[in-house]
């Protein structure tokens, strides 16, 4: 069997694995507008980080020391303690769907970012995939019954921001030496939760009163929806291109118009149904050829981004081939 046959599985289902998470994600908005207490996203976002981090922290007995102390809390703000307040006052503000459709701009913020970051050159294959995916998305939320409120519209794209420039941060920094992605996932669920604690308290007050239909929203969110799913989402990061896991957060919105079709009831149209095939075909587009690694233990890495150059110190013993990021 040649080493590309040998790699082909492993890097494609590292990237069906890592699609578990925006599809989970999509579930959010759901959630919040059906389970849990309203208009409270400081809270929400505090309850959906904090505790989930805590626990992995305690599981995995691991800290950061020296330069990762800064870089944990610079991830964990961007990747949860900014994001999560705005992606829930989006929530809160807007239709599902309309809060969702915010996220499909997260791949090309990716793609102006790794520019800077990551030395990559965006092709005009991933351009043209940015561009499907978020004509895809928008017409999926083209309906009567959608209310563009504009905080929540800024709220959703700034958060898309934050995240996209968390995942290129990621790839950048990597991890140190000995530690896992559930290490990582518990840093900057901590991190991010400490950083939203005094904005909740001196925003939203007090704690509101919750039922046990809140409390499973909770559970289901922190548990599933954050320290399940960001571990696969650091995970997929460590091992493909940070371009390529920011194209699958275009899932996220089909999934939540989906969900709010089987669970809500919400009506979906002939245009949201095409909407959503495009998407999907700018998801897959975006997983263009990438150049990977595999070391010693058989783990496929990138080695390099798409259209950017090998990871500065690269041993040069390591196999380099091209493995079709498509499954």
């Amino acid at each position: 069997m040649s080493i590309t046959t040998a790699a082909r599985n492993p890097y494609a289902g590292t990237l069906a694995l890592t699609a578990l998470t925006p599809i989970v994600w999509g579930s959010t908005y759901a959630v919040t507008t059906e389970f849990l207490p309203p208009d409270r996203p400081l809270f929400t976002a505090l309850m959906r980080a904090l505790p989930a981090g805590l626990v992995l922290l305690a599981l995995t007995r691991t800290l950061p020391r020296g330069m990762w102390v800064g870089r944990a809390a610079a991830l964990g703000v961007l990747n949860i303690g900014a994001f999560f307040p705005l992606l829930f006052l989006a929530a809160y503000r807007l239709p599902g769907g309309v809060a969702g459709v915010l996220g499909a701009v997260a791949p090309m913020f990716a793609l102006v970012f790794a520019t800077g970051v990551l030395n990559e050159r965006p092709t005009g294959r991933q351009v043209l995939a940015g561009v499907i995916g978020v004509f895809g998305v928008a017409l999926v939320v083209l309906r009567a019954t959608a209310q563009l409120d504009t905080i929540g519209v800024i709220a959703g794209l700034v958060g898309a921001g934050s995240m996209a420039l968390g995942t290129v941060l990621t790839k950048r920094w990597g991890r140190p030496d000995g530690v896992g992605p559930l290490a990582m996932t518990g840093w900057q669920l901590t991190g991010g939760g400490l950083f939203i604690l005094p904005l909740a308290a001196l925003i939203e007050g007090a704690p509101p009163a919750m039922d046990g239909r809140a409390i499973g929203g909770y559970l289901y969110l922190g548990v599933i929806g954050t320290a399940a799913a960001y571990w696969l989402w650091l995970r997929g990061i460590a091992k493909v291109p940070a371009t390529s896991v920011a194209f699958l957060g275009l899932l996220s919105p089909v999934s939540a118009a989906v969900i709010g079709w089987v669970a809500l009831g919400q009506a979906l149209t002939g245009l949201q149904i095409l909407g959503m095939v495009i998407a999907l075909g700018g998801t897959l587009l975006g997983q263009t050829t990438a150049r990977v690694r595999i070391d010693e233990a058989g783990n496929v890495g990138a080695a390099a981004e798409i259209g950017g150059a090998a990871d500065a110190g690269e041993p040069a013993e390591d196999a380099l081939i091209l493995v079709g990021a498509k499954s």
